[in-house]
């Protein structure tokens, strides 16, 4: 057996191989001989059976696992040539040529590593900055929208049409071409006019209605509206009985106590205290999510230099290429198929931003790793519970959903960034 080995960089190697016939035939006998103590075969007693029966029963099994245990010990080799352990490896080795002649096979094999990052004084990269600033008024007016949401319904006594803000309290019965169907029917609904509830049309139409009046509302339908009403006209014979409105709250110690159960300090001033911290936290969140933490991912991307296993960014154009073509129509996925070039021009596209955030994950495990930051699977679970409970979803169906799609590595892995770049960045902040 020749063995030539080549470690491209610090992510890729590459291993040539040329392995003779009489190394692939003396693992075929090895093969066999193991077989036959073990094999059972009808008129033959375990243990007892020939050779020439195994070969003849097994064929180019044989063949194939032989040829398979003489590239394991081409890899085997290699890695040792190299000094490069199994357990920096990623993915797979691919054999990228296997060429079989009478004599021998000429084979290589590619394989990936985990690239070496130095890190460097990463956290002096990351810049200080002051947090944002909330004003009096902006805890007042969330105060004021807070004592809204717990403020009770009041009837309008005076005789005046209905507005949008106004709460309408009425029966409607709806109908498609003059039938009435499941779920379009309800006494005594409130509807807040202008919050966008019903279908697109039906509360502008109740706009101007008073107490006592009866009206037919027309609608069309949204064509992604399930179940068989997509895209259906409808009628709405509404009668409406009140108008209401939202009474007034007013703001002291004894809303504080109710918006602040259970503390024992809880007043007017301890509420501001609160909203205010929840502001702050809301801001600086919003601050750290859409600006802060992309750009500094991204200066990280830029300054921090290392190799990348050519077959993770070849993955990541790969999923590009596919999102790409879901959005292509069929003549022009015809295109590419039978235009090699254009689909290689078209792959190339992509090369640079799969590089970039082939290049992020890795530095952002490798952050994660010296930060000692992890995230375990028991956290993820209670993060898609409770997005799942935030939007009135079975929380247990929502894991189950994205476990079986194979989503929770990708989570786990987005949450393990938010980690590792809010350190970073709340290291560096200052207070207003």
């Amino acid at each position: 057996m020749e063995i030539k080995s080549n470690k491209i960089n610090g992510a890729n190697a590459e291993i040539e191989a040329v392995i003779s016939m009489d190394e692939v035939n003396a693992n075929v006998e090895k093969i066999a001989k193991s077989l036959s103590k073990t094999a059972n075969i009808q008129g033959f007693r375990k243990g007892k059976v020939p050779l020439a029966i195994i070969k003849k029963q097994y064929g180019e099994k044989l063949v194939q696992d032989a040829e398979a245990e003489a590239v394991r010990e081409v890899l085997a080799k290699g890695l040792e040539e190299m000094n490069i352990s199994n357990d920096s490896l990623i993915g797979e080795p691919t054999i990228s040529k296997f060429d079989k002649s009478e004599d021998k096979i000429d084979v290589v094999v590619k394989i990936a590593m985990r690239p070496s990052i130095e890190l460097g004084d990463y956290e002096n990269m990351v810049e200080e900055f002051t947090k944002p600033a909330i004003s009096d008024e902006q805890v007042e007016e969330r105060i004021k929208t807070l004592a809204a949401s717990t403020a009770p319904m009041v009837d309008v006594e005076e005789d005046r049409a209905l507005e949008k803000g106004d709460t309408a309290v009425f029966d409607f019965e709806g109908s498609v071409d003059g039938k009435l169907f499941d779920g379009g029917s309800a006494k005594d609904f409130s509807l807040e006019i202008g919050s966008g509830q019903f279908i697109p049309g039906f509360e502008d139409q109740m706009v101007g209605m008073k107490k006592g009046e009866e009206k037919v509302i027309k609608v069309t339908f949204p064509e992604n509206y399930g179940g068989d009403l997509a895209s259906k006209d409808a009628e709405f014979k509404v009668n409406l009985h009140k108008i209401q409105q939202k009474g007034e709250v007013e703001i002291n110690d004894e809303l504080a106590k109710k918006m602040l159960p259970g503390d024992e300090n809880a007043d007017l001033a301890e509420l501001k205290k609160q909203v205010k911290a929840q502001l702050e936290g809301e801001e600086l969140g919003k601050l750290y999510n859409e600006t802060m933490k992309p750009a500094l991912l991204e200066k990280f991307v830029a300054e921090l230099k290392f190799d990348l296993p050519e077959f993770v960014v070849e993955q990541e154009i790969d999923m590009a290429l596919n999102k790409k073509a879901a959005t292509m129509s069929e003549d022009e996925i015809k295109e590419l198929r039978e235009d090699a070039q254009k689909l290689k021009e078209l792959r190339e596209t992509f090369r640079e931003d799969a590089e970039k955030s082939v290049r992020a994950t890795f530095i952002i495990d490798a952050l994660a790793q010296d930060k000692n930051i992890t995230v375990s699977e028991q956290e993820v679970m209670q993060t898609i519970y409770y997005e799942a409970l935030q939007m009135g979803q079975d929380p247990q169906k929502a894991f189950e959903q994205y476990k079986e799609a194979g989503y929770i590595p990708a989570i786990q892995m987005s949450m393990v960034e938010d980690k590792v770049l809010t350190g970073l960045l709340n290291a560096k902040a200052k207070e207003a």
